[in-house]
């Protein structure tokens, strides 16, 4: 039904397949229009009480602003009364001055010669307001009254001159006949372009002549109510169709397609294909300009209602490439078609992606690595020692599964960089692989001499000797550091052999070299 009223009016009619009854479909009533479609303002003034003298204050503009009839009404009877008073005025002198009487005396030089009744003294004042002169009345120098009559006549007719004329050529110069040649089409679109949904409508210009410094504006006419109660009738509302973007400025050669992003700043926000059916807005498009001919600003309006506003449509082109040059075709200016489009609102597009989605878990091997990497603060022969030494003393010699993991509780963390301090502590001493075959020899050998031989080496290269994880012990403060193991220990004062107290391993490599 909505398709069919856009199509051939609201006054069509519906007939029924019977031919016996025919009845007509109920026209929906016209609303009233802010602006009409030609850009005239339904507005009318009224109750101005004192304030009319305003308009007299500004006369000029005043005149200019009334229709070409008054204009032309008051144009007439502008001169004809300045003519009949001024004609007026030359009969009372000649009256007065007695040359009536004496109108055919040769001997008597009246103020006006050849000056005997009214229609003489008239043809005397549109002879000389003309500037005619043909000679046969003229100002005698007898008449000092006559005299000063003709300079305030010749004052006076310049001023309603150049107030007249002036007041006419602003009248027909004015460019809002220069407006009939700008267009707009009928109706408004919305649609998708590039991939936003937007608000759409076209502009042309019929003249060869350019609209120099085109610009574009859009008005959103729609009585609201604030939070506090206020009721705001016809409230005005901006509508951005590319004032930050520069969009808004037309090179209006050929027909342009102007266009507003229904975006969560657009008073379109929550407008569907459902609820515009029952909104009541209307749409005020102002497009200004220079004239290229005559350098005056032109304006051009229109206006769409929500009935004109068409959902999931889309203008036809209009150009088209020909011989050396592109030629635009009128008459698809206003037709559209059908295109696919979303009928619900960009506001719950936008909540329906902005769903939760599921959150993916981390699996248990890359948590097991990551944790590995964080706890793995040994050397390469350290932790092969580590691990041999896990499996002579079984599960005793491995610290808990919870102290290897990282632990976000200040308790576990410190127990667990305890534990390791003292496991580092007690590996120091697993790096003595590396060093070379005499010194392990001298520190293998038994007897005091080669004990006091060794404790220089241990103490001047004990740094060297450290692994990875003996950086973090120097990290922490003297309270958590482990105390060092004395040189004469009792492992070292028993009397055996310092090799006897190294590991499996490097008892092993002892004996191979």
């Amino acid at each position: 039904m909505a398709a069919l009223r856009r199509k051939f009016g609201e006054d069509y009619q519906v007939v029924n397949t019977n031919r016996a009854t025919t009845f007509s479909a109920p026209v929906k009533k016209k609303r009233q229009r802010f602006v009409d479609k030609n850009g005239r303002c339904n507005v009318q003034h009224g109750n101005l009480g004192g304030e009319t003298s305003r308009y007299l204050s500004d006369l000029f503009t005043t005149l200019v602003d009334l229709k070409w009839r008054w204009n032309l009404l008051i144009f007439i009877l502008t001169y004809t009364i300045a003519w009949l008073v001024m004609a007026f005025m030359w009969w009372i002198i000649a009256y007065i001055r007695g040359d009536l009487n004496h109108g055919h005396d040769s001997s008597y030089t009246p103020c006006v010669a050849n000056v005997y009744n009214f229609p003489s003294a008239f043809l005397f004042f549109i002879e000389t307001e003309a500037t005619i002169g043909y000679g046969y009345r003229y100002i005698t120098e007898k008449c000092p009254e006559g005299i000063i009559l003709f300079l305030f006549q010749s004052l006076l007719g310049s001023i309603v001159d150049a107030f007249l004329i002036g007041c006419m050529f602003i009248k027909m110069s004015q460019p809002k006949k220069r407006a009939e040649t700008l267009m707009f089409s009928q109706d408004a679109v919305i649609s998708q372009r590039d991939g936003k949904l937007c608000l759409m409508f076209r502009v042309g210009n019929l003249r060869n002549s350019h609209m120099v410094s085109a610009q574009i504006r859009c008005k959103l006419i729609k009585s609201r109510q604030t939070p506090e109660g206020e009721f705001l009738p016809l409230d005005q509302c901006e509508l951005d169709v590319g004032f930050g973007t520069g969009a808004d400025q037309l090179f209006l050669v050929s027909p342009l397609t102007i266009c507003h992003e229904i975006n969560p700043k657009s008073p379109f926000f929550d407008l569907s294909q459902r609820s515009l059916m029952n909104e009541q807005f209307e749409i005020v498009v102002i497009l200004e300009g220079i004239v290229e001919t005559t350098g005056m600003t032109c304006q051009a309006r229109t206006s769409y209602t929500e009935d004109e506003v068409l959902w999931g449509h889309r203008f036809l082109p209009v150009m088209s490439l020909e011989e050396g040059f592109f030629r635009v075709d009128y008459s698809q200016f206003h037709s559209t078609f059908e295109v696919p489009t979303p009928p619900y609102s960009v506001k719950e597009y936008e909540e329906k992606n902005s769903l939760p989605s599921p959150l993916s878990t981390p699996t248990p091997a890359l948590t097991e690595s990551h944790g590995a990497r964080r706890n793995r603060v040994f050397s390469v022969d350290c932790i092969n020692i580590s691990d041999e030494r896990g499996r002579q003393g079984g599960a005793g010699g491995r610290l808990p599964s919870k102290l290897q993991r990282m632990s976000s509780s200040g308790k576990e963390d410190l127990q667990r960089k305890v534990l390791m301090l003292s496991s580092q502590h007690s590996e120091k001493a697993c790096s003595t692989g590396d060093l070379p075959l005499k010194l392990q020899r001298l520190s293998s050998s038994p007897g005091p001499e080669a004990e006091n031989r060794l404790q220089p080496f241990k103490v001047g290269f004990d740094p060297m000797s450290h692994s990875t994880g003996d950086l973090y012990q120097h990290s922490l403060p003297p309270s958590l550091s482990p105390a060092p193991m004395p040189m004469h220990s009792p492992l070292l004062s028993a009397g055996g052999r310092l090799e006897d107290n190294l590991p499996a391993k490097l008892r092993k490599m002892n004996a191979d070299r």
